[in-house]
């Protein structure tokens, strides 16, 4: 019973840490009116929270393996009490700051459960449950769109305090319903990290998580400010159609992940950012209201599945290492929501617009569709090479002049040569000479006509011992019908 609790329990805590995580950025056009905030800093105060919520990923993922998620969320949201309490009695900038550093840890929370949760289900449901997971985004959502309207009837203060009580209602739901009995998985840190950290497909990852998270994350920290100094809106209707944006790449989360389970995730990564890539430049050259709309709306999309993906690919790769994996992707994914909107004030304050931001963005989304697709075919030449070396059958390829290019592990073991001692060599040092002249011109007149010959023949062993093969030889030919190399694919059928 309380196993079956987890996704839901763990979701709803993923909800609640979000919810107070984007407490400051929701209601700072009320904080803003007591309190002074230089525009200078304005982005500065709204984006802080990010950075520890994004760095304690890392020792968050690697704790959940060794204490369990019950003990990590119920902790995090005890220190959480008290940067809430002290930010609603905030009456400076610095105390916000203050604040908001210690509110990273409601960000924080995400790489627990990405962590815990596929330990309850089979591989081929992890990017769904990871994905259902991430529906907790829709937490930043609760408060964008909440937290103003109760704020305009008790003020902004009140309404950070009612966060208190949510606090306190989950540390105990935890307390009862988290899973005491949760596999615990106790390797070191720094052997964890050794583990990862030469792998460039992690880093891959990160930057991938960089741009999908990160522009979520900055979008729902830029727009409430954004569309009321931009397109003079309410600051309610601001942040009703910021709640839009979050809600619409929140719900696209699990489909990303689903989409995952089910088809080849890279590829999806490709469509991905392709959208990116379109949506950021529309949005570089500041549209109407409807066009704005429509390019946010489609970077929700993308984002939404893009996050769903990635979180599919990260336990694909890393399933000895998932805690400290996730932790590095998703502090990077944090990261990414820290520096476009600093840059993007930047910018600013330098041109007066946010056009060549949005340009940058598109720049690095184009150049991460361009490492996604290197990426996708790479592991295409390595599902290639695994097979090519992992296979029982006898490889081996030569050019179209017979000169041997390439042969297998398992050609080394039938034969007895060494890659090294037959390469640019003829494949005749394999013949035994019971075949007469005859049989091979047959066989390659056969070949030349039909593309490929099989059939049994002797070949001799490097230590002379003669032996019974099967032998296909099939010709590789290119887009113009000529041959380019032949492969030939051989098994030992003496004993038979």
């Amino acid at each position: 019973m309380i196993k079956k609790m987890q996704l839901p329990l763990q979701t709803l805590n993923l909800i609640t840490g979000f919810m107070v995580w984007v407490i400051i950025s929701s209601l700072m056009p009320f904080i803003s009116e007591d309190i002074s905030i230089p525009q200078g800093k304005l982005a500065m105060v709204t984006a802080i929270p990010v950075v520890l919520g994004s760095i304690l990923r890392i020792p968050l993922g690697y704790y959940a393996n060794i204490l369990g998620a019950r003990i990590i969320f119920m902790s995090s949201f005890i220190l959480l009490l008290f940067p809430v309490y002290f930010i609603s009695e905030a009456s400076s900038v610095t105390h916000l700051i203050i604040g908001g550093v210690f509110l990273g840890i409601g960000g924080a929370v995400f790489s627990v459960g990405v962590t815990s949760l596929p330990k309850y289900f089979p591989k081929e449901k992890h990017g769904l449950v990871n994905g259902i997971y991430g529906i907790g985004n829709i937490g930043t959502a609760v408060t964008t769109f909440s937290a103003p309207m109760v704020a305009a009837q008790i003020g902004w203060a009140s309404a950070i305090k009612m966060y208190l009580i949510l606090l306190l209602v989950f540390i105990a739901l935890n307390f009862f319903f988290g899973d005491r009995h949760e596999p615990k998985l106790k390797t070191p840190i720094i052997e964890q990290i050794k583990g990862v950290s030469r792998n460039e497909k992690l880093w891959l990852f990160s930057l991938f998580y960089f741009i999908t998270f990160g522009s979520f994350v900055a979008f729902t920290i830029y727009l409430p400010n954004f569309l009321v100094s931009n397109f003079g809106l309410e600051k309610v209707d601001a942040g009703m159609r910021t709640a839009g944006f979050i809600a619409v790449a929140t719900f696209f989360r699990p489909i990303g992940g689903w989409l995952g389970d089910k088809f080849q995730p890279l590829f999806l990564l490709i469509g991905t950012f392709s959208i990116y890539t379109v949506a950021a430049i529309i949005l570089a050259f500041m549209p109407d209201m409807g066009m704005y709309t429509a390019g946010c709306l489609a970077i929700a999309v993308s984002a939404g599945i893009g996050n769903g993906v990635i979180f599919k690919l990260v336990p694909l790769y890393f399933n000895k290492q998932a805690g400290i994996a996730n932790g590095i992707v998703s502090m990077m994914g944090g990261l990414g929501g820290f520096f476009p909107p600093i840059m993007l004030s930047v910018i600013y304050s330098a041109t007066g617009q946010y056009s060549i931001g949005f340009m940058l963005l598109s720049q690095v989304a184009l150049a991460s569709l361009v490492l996604v697709v290197w990426l996708y075919f790479q592991d295409r030449l390595a599902l290639t090479a695994e097979v090519f070396n992992s296979t029982g059958q006898g490889i081996l390829v030569t050019d179209i002049s017979g000169l041997i290019k390439s042969v297998n592990p398992a050609f080394t073991k039938l034969t007895g040569y060494t890659e090294e001692e037959v390469l640019g060599r003829q494949p005749s040092i394999l013949k035994s000479g019971r075949q007469s002249k005859d049989f091979y011109l047959g066989m390659w007149k056969e070949i030349r006509e039909k593309g490929m010959w099989q059939g049994e023949i002797w070949n001799k062993r490097k230590n002379g011992e003669e032996y019974l093969q099967w032998l296909n030889i099939s010709a590789v030919k290119d887009e113009t019908g000529e041959d380019v190399r032949y492969v030939g694919t051989f098994s030992d059928i003496t004993q038979k």
